[in-house]
């Protein structure tokens, strides 16, 4: 398999793991502080991806040179999952997921910014499909709405968090220095967790964590292992092997993944004139990940 071909497999795994962060964080986002459960969670999947790097020979001394890089990127990803559980609280998961489908356009805009990566009209056509059928779910399929601008307070705090998730692909790969993935995601995790230990202690403290029920332990586990340490590792493969632009077009797959998570969960199926703007985000996907015809 061809190292584009490897970074494409590696998103489409994130992208339905990504998923079941939305779903499931949906139903616990107002029984734990995000500050308290996100330094847990970095902590867990920090073990989880440390134990699989050393079995694979990916610890070296090599993660010791400049470790602010590892700073910058623990921080990038702390703000927005932080911020994702805050915009749960109040928000809908398949909106939610809609904002996230925002963030190949920012990813560009910063790919461009740091890595002078470009962005072709095909590519630029997709953004703007993808965006078209992103703000169709977030508006609630309503015209009155969009023209009003009437967006929800949980959508709002989200799409601050997307911001930073977007700058972390380019920024991911301008830092790396030839470190293996796990590796490098083992570094970003630690550094993360201890960013969200000193931001979120007095939350930790305060979280009644042997009162807490057992589904906000299950999704725990599964935003720790599941949500966190494979798609940690799985993003990092596939900044290393295809562009910023095209590693985030898989968000674009996030809604319809959300609505076959909360169908599976037992939730209704959203309304059907919402489907249309998720549509659209799935033409985006085969816009953006279509090869750009060669020039004559």
């Amino acid at each position: 398999m061809s190292r584009p071909a490897q970074g494409h497999l590696a998103m489409l795994a994130f992208s339905a793991l990504v998923a079941g962060s939305f779903a499931l964080g949906g139903q616990i986002a107002n029984e734990i502080a995000p500050a308290a459960l996100n330094a847990v969670r970095f902590g867990i999947a920090g073990g989880v991806v440390g134990l699989a790097a050393w079995a694979s020979g990916g610890l070296s001394r090599d993660l010791l040179r400049a470790p602010w890089r590892f700073l910058v990127l623990g921080g990038l990803f702390g703000i927005y999952f932080v911020l994702m559980f805050e915009g749960l609280k109040t928000a809908d998961p398949v909106s939610t997921a809609a904002v996230f489908t925002l963030t190949p356009i920012m990813s560009g805009v910063f790919g461009w910014i740091l890595m002078r990566q470009v962005t072709t009209p095909r590519m630029a056509l997709a953004l703007a499909v993808g965006a078209a059928g992103a703000l169709w779910v977030i508006f609630d399929a309503s015209f009155a709405a969009l023209l009003a601008f009437d967006i929800g307070r949980g959508e709002a705090i989200f799409f601050i968090g997307c911001i930073s998730h977007a700058a972390y692909a380019p920024m991911a790969r301008l830092l790396n220095r030839g470190e293996s993935a796990a590796g490098f995601t083992f570094g970003m995790l630690i550094a993360g967790c201890g960013l969200l230990f000193a931001y979120g202690w007095r939350d930790v403290q305060a979280t009644g964590w042997s009162e807490l029920r057992p589904l906000v332990w299950i999704a725990m586990g599964y935003l720790s292992v599941g949500a966190s340490a494979a798609t940690f590792v799985l993003l990092q493969a596939a900044t290393l092997r295809l562009p910023s632009a095209k590693v985030m077009a898989y968000t674009y797959l996030t809604p319809s993944w959300v609505i076959l998570w909360q169908i599976g969960l037992g939730q209704p199926v959203p309304n059907p004139m919402i489907l249309i703007g998720v549509a659209l985000t799935c033409v985006a996907l085969v816009l953006l990940l279509k090869e750009e015809m060669p020039q004559s």
